[in-house]
């Protein structure tokens, strides 16, 4: 008897061990709904917006400081970022196409490539030869995303990222997803009136002035 109660008990601790989730890796959460990337607990107490375009420098210095620090706090499951696109140029859509590109369970990771390697392509972007401007700027939109894509290495990014030449240009050639991207710079622009990036709201409310992640993180911070 002693035996089989023992069997019993631990079966029932088996049993209630395996019905503890896991915990989630809030980072890997990511929700399309609405036009832009909402990362992370759906349920998280606070709701950071995010706007920001490839070719903004600030919005490179800001993703330099706060990367890693605002993943903690995502990871952490009380704050969810919603990561929306502000299509300046042809540069801009290009980026972000290629961020978009594949499953959204990817979008974190290629967002993250490509703004944090700002520092490296966007010096070739402002020394542009007027043959290169000519080929961004004018032309097929697919060809003229694929010559900047080649010109300011995006390949590389990719191909880093573990994407094959051929499914690069298969997302750089979706006119849809360009269309889906412009408009929603339009709609955002409607709604929110962004006048700068990066620019970011909390809920429903703007955060004026907040361009840096030093004047970011207090405003969370007083929020959790």
């Amino acid at each position: 008897m002693k035996f089989v109660r023992w069997i019993l008990v631990t079966l029932a601790a088996v049993s209630a061990t395996a019905a503890v989730p896991a915990s989630t890796n809030w980072l890997t959460v990511v929700d399309t709904a609405g036009g832009g990337h909402k990362i992370g607990n759906p349920a998280a107490k606070v709701k950071l917006i995010e706007f920001i375009s490839y070719t903004c420098p600030a919005c490179g210095r800001f993703a330099q400081e706060a990367s890693n620090a605002l993943d903690i706090y995502v990871a952490s499951g009380k704050v969810q970022v919603d990561v929306r696109h502000v299509i300046r140029d042809p540069i801009d859509m290009t980026a972000a196409m290629l961020a978009n590109c594949g499953p959204a369970a990817k979008f974190p990771r290629n967002h993250a490539a490509l703004i944090l390697a700002q520092p490296k392509w966007l010096p070739i972007a402002e020394r542009a030869t007027q043959g290169q401007q000519s080929r961004w700027y004018n032309g097929p939109g697919p060809a003229r995303r694929r010559a900047i894509a080649a010109d300011l290495k995006f390949y590389d990014i990719m191909i880093g990222r573990g994407y094959e030449r051929t499914a690069i240009d298969r997302c750089l050639s979706d006119e849809a997803l360009a269309k889906r991207l412009a408009d929603q710079t339009v709609a955002d622009d409607a709604k929110w009136n962004v006048q700068s990036t990066p620019s970011f709201a909390i809920g429903n409310d703007m955060l004026a002035g907040t361009n840096s992640w030093q004047m970011l993180q207090p405003q969370l911070d007083a929020r959790l």
